[in-house]
């Protein structure tokens, strides 16, 4: 059944985060004197924020998190950047008529500089972010949120994401699923989850969604 809406993750899918990532992660970390790897903090993307830093320090966790997120948007538009073919095949999707949402597990705020500062922002028919659902992925509401707000049939809806709660957050909604390549978990982890499809670029979704 052909494809008629996609859904995003934001960071690390359509948007080149990693270095702000990194950076706002080893501001917190210096900021708390504590001591991480740069291994141990690349395992540390993906969870909602205040999630991450719970485990860490429940006590400090929400110092750690207004920490983070005062550098994070302080320094947002010198690290960010859309990762490659990803503006122009967003825009080609959107000419073919297919409905394009975004569901991030980042603030409001947050996801709304990074849409405006890459253009990408009016392509978007829903956007479904940390402040929109109880509870985030890989819980399906999100993905079901989002589906709900457009009127998507799960069977012709994509969700795309580079870590594996996108992956299980879209499967548990019912809907087909794709894992990209350029994120910074390894092609065998991400494809121990199943997705529906796996990309090597961006513009192989133009492919996937005329089939």
């Amino acid at each position: 059944m052909s494809i008629r809406t996609i859904l995003f993750d934001l960071d690390g899918t359509l948007l080149n985060t990693n270095e702000l990532i990194r950076a706002s992660f080893e501001h917190t970390f210096e900021k708390f004197n504590m001591q991480f790897t740069p291994e141990e903090i690349k395992h540390l993307n993906g969870p909602p924020l205040n999630e991450t830093f719970y485990e860490i320090n429940p006590e400090l966790s929400e110092r750690m998190t207004a920490a983070y997120r005062e550098y994070n948007m302080r320094e947002h538009d010198r690290y960010v950047e859309a990762f490659p073919y990803v503006y122009e095949t967003i825009k080609q999707l959107y000419d073919k008529g297919i409905t394009l949402g975004i569901v991030s597990t980042k603030i409001k705020k947050t996801v709304m500089m990074g849409l405006d500062l890459t253009r990408l922002t009016d392509f978007f028919s829903v956007i479904i972010t940390y402040d929109d659902v109880t509870l985030k992925k890989p819980d399906p509401e999100p993905v079901e949120k989002a589906m709900k707000l457009v009127n998507a049939d799960p069977e012709t809806t994509l969700m795309v994401g580079d870590n594996f709660h996108d992956i299980v957050s879209g499967q548990r909604a019912g809907t087909q699923t794709a894992a990209v390549s350029w994120s910074e978990k390894t092609e065998d982890f991400l494809k121990s989850y199943h997705p529906t499809y796996y990309l090597d670029t961006m513009r192989d979704l133009l492919t996937v969604a005329g089939e």
